[in-house]
């Protein structure tokens, strides 16, 4: 795929971010950054300045590098219950899927391109996706997002939140990932995995 000239980046970070050329790269730059709560949506400029952030925005500067090293850049929306969504920046090698992800519970970030669809890629997160009270939490997936239409609100660039990702990806469309019948009936999470996911954590 041709690269975009530079995407209104700064040769800087036009520089960072071609730098992050492979999967795994941009996903250790990603776990670098520090785990930020707030209530925000930095644009891929913001955070390369601020070197903080949470599970989107690091999706969306995964989704930067990938897209300045010639891949779409493309969001997943991974949906829960009584937990926050999680957003995953999709890649695809030999036809099969991967992601890369900023989290801070150990195993909801990075996955290998060995999965043949976006739904098998969704539940390789599930066992992983539990919130405090160790309940499992994930339900559904979106469809892959696009974010090539949202240059127009800039958003690889702006200074202010880019609060047009996360509505696309609300609105995107998603597919439960289970029956309800299913859902209710899921047990809590062992202790032990309970204790290995928070491995890293931040705290609030």
């Amino acid at each position: 795929m041709k690269r975009h000239s530079g995407f209104g980046l700064s040769p800087e970070d036009l520089r960072t971010l071609r730098s992050l050329n492979t999967p795994m790269r941009i996903q250790k730059f990603i776990d670098a950054l520090t785990y930020d709560y707030s209530d925000s949506a930095r644009s891929p400029r913001r955070i390369l300045r601020e070197r903080r952030g949470h599970c989107m925005e690091g999706a969306l500067l995964a989704a930067a590098a990938l897209r300045v090293n010639g891949h779409p850049p493309l969001l997943m929306d991974l949906e829960a219950v009584h937990d926050d969504d999680h957003v995953i920046a999709l890649y695809r090698e030999c036809g099969l899927w991967g992601g890369i992800a900023k989290s801070n519970f150990a195993g909801l970030r990075f996955r290998t391109p060995v999965y043949r669809t976006l739904r098998e890629l969704a539940m390789s997160y599930f066992d992983h996706y539990f919130n405090l009270r160790g309940e499992r939490t994930l339900r559904a997936y979106s469809l892959p997002v696009n974010l090539a239409p949202l240059d127009r609100c800039h958003w690889m660039t702006a200074e202010e939140d880019v609060w047009c990702v996360p509505e696309r990806l609300i609105a995107a469309k998603h597919y439960a990932l289970f029956p309800d019948k299913v859902a209710r009936a899921l047990p809590r999470l062992d202790r032990r995995s309970f204790e290995a996911g928070l491995h890293g954590r931040v705290k609030h």
